[in-house]
């Protein structure tokens, strides 16, 4: 059975996407702000009503703002696509559902990304994750991302946002959350990436790890990912695979780890624990060790990091800088991505 499609105060959602994305924005200024909100048919004094959360609002410029804008008078104009459910579920199918739509009005996305807890000029994120695409312009982005009652739909001026997004590559631990994936094309050209951080300890890296993976299989299950993603160590001079993590709607972890370390104490348990990882790893005894941590809302993130970090080090891994992500991570489809929130080296 066809699901009906979205719609946006009466408008199917991706109409309501076709008309934003072909808006004349005039650059953001005041006088062009309100052109752009009478060619949409919206009335003035509603979208600057901040009483009015789930209509369609416009961001002026504040006083934090300024150093990464231009002439623009404001950053964005967003709408809250309604019909998600309270829990990390079911804000994760309505992202997913409104990203299936916006696809194939639009194609697929310029970008993908997760903001991490840090959101566009350091607001806050949803709890259960902070997914977004973004269908990129040189003057003005097209953005689907999470917010707090649901998707939203976000027409915004492209230079602003990649101004502040750059702005967080100063290298300080944390600087930079989550992931962001791009991929090759006229609409990317020109696009500026942050520099990354490295963790400078295990309590650093113990902390990013939490963060990702909590989130994780809900972004991922958003986003339509589905990727094993593989950390190796540097240990005895060579680097072997220690872990698998199995990111999309569900979170599986793996650990290569010799039964001599107890892999058990630290928190891992075998096929007959957790019977859903075999559905990634049909050979019950390699890897030995696995972890369902559970769908959307369900991961333990500090447990999970915990777990990872301990049996790393008993394996071994004598430093941070020695836990390294396997470079296949970084290919998704047609992205490039690049993971800033785990803070660890690619290779």
């Amino acid at each position: 059975m066809t699901e009906e499609q979205l719609t946006v105060a009466g408008e199917p959602l991706a109409d309501l996407a076709r008309r934003l994305d072909g808006a004349r924005t005039g650059r953001w200024t005041e006088e062009g702000a309100r052109a752009l909100v009478h060619d949409l048919g919206l009335r003035w004094e509603h979208v600057t009503d901040p009483a009015s959360p789930d209509g369609p609002r416009l961001r002026p410029v504040g006083p934090s703002e300024r150093r990464y804008v231009d002439e623009e008078a404001y950053l964005e104009l967003a709408v809250t696509v309604p019909g998600a459910g309270p829990d990390a579920a079911g804000q994760a199918r309505a992202f997913g559902r409104a990203r299936s739509e916006l696809t194939g009005a639009l194609g697929e996305a310029s970008i993908i990304g997760s903001y991490g807890r840090l959101g566009p000029y350091y607001g806050s994120t949803p709890a259960w994750g902070s997914p977004f695409l973004r269908w990129r312009g040189e003057r003005d982005t097209l953005e689907l991302r999470a917010g707090r009652q649901g998707p939203e739909l976000v027409l915004e001026p492209t230079a602003p946002l990649e101004n502040w997004y750059g702005s967080l590559g100063h290298g300080e631990e944390d600087a930079i959350g989550g992931f962001i994936g791009s991929r090759s094309g006229p609409s990317t050209a020109g696009l500026s990436l942050p520099g990354r951080w490295s963790a400078r300890s295990w309590e650093t890296l113990t902390g990013s790890l939490a963060t990702f993976l909590a989130t994780l299989p809900a972004e991922f299950a958003a986003l339509g990912i589905a990727k094993i993603m593989r950390l190796y160590g540097r240990v005895g001079g060579e680097a072997p695979r220690l872990f698998d993590i199995d990111a999309d709607s569900r979170l599986m972890l793996a650990s290569f780890a010799d039964s001599d370390i107890g892999p058990a104490s630290f928190g891992w348990g075998t096929v007959a624990d957790h019977p859903g990882t075999k559905e990634t790893w049909a050979d019950s005894y390699e890897p030995r060790w696995r972890r369902d941590a559970g769908g959307p809302g369900e991961p333990a993130g500090r447990e999970l990091a915990e777990m990872v970090v301990a049996t790393a080090r008993a394996q071994g891994v004598a430093s941070v800088d020695d836990l390294l992500l396997g470079g296949e991570a970084e290919d998704i489809g047609p992205y490039t991505v690049r993971f800033y929130g785990l803070g660890l080296t690619t290779v």
